[in-house]
C-alpha cells in the first residue's frame, strides 16, 4: 500500500499528525489518544498497516464492516 493512501485513510478515521521525527511521522487517534509511528517508506506492507490500525483502535483497512 502506498504511504500517502494509508495517511489519507488515517485522516478519514479521526487521526491526525502529532509530530514529525527524523525518519518517521507520529500519528494520534484524536478519540482515544493512542499513537503510532509511520515510517517514511513509499510502500508499506499491508499487514503492517492492519497492525497499525489495531494499535490505533480504528477499523482495520480493507476489512468489510
Amino acid at each position: 500500500m502506498k504511504r500517502s493512501e494509508f495517511l489519507k485513510y488515517l485522516n478519514r478515521n479521526n487521526c491526525s499528525l502529532y509530530r514529525e521525527g527524523s525518519k518517521h511521522s507520529v500519528y494520534i487517534n484524536n478519540a482515544n489518544n493512542k499513537r503510532i509511528t509511520v515510517p517514511r517508506h513509499n510502500e508499506l506492507h499491508n499487514d503492517f498497516c492492519k497492525e497499525m490500525c489495531k494499535q490505533l483502535g480504528i477499523t482495520i483497512i480493507g476489512k468489510k464492516e
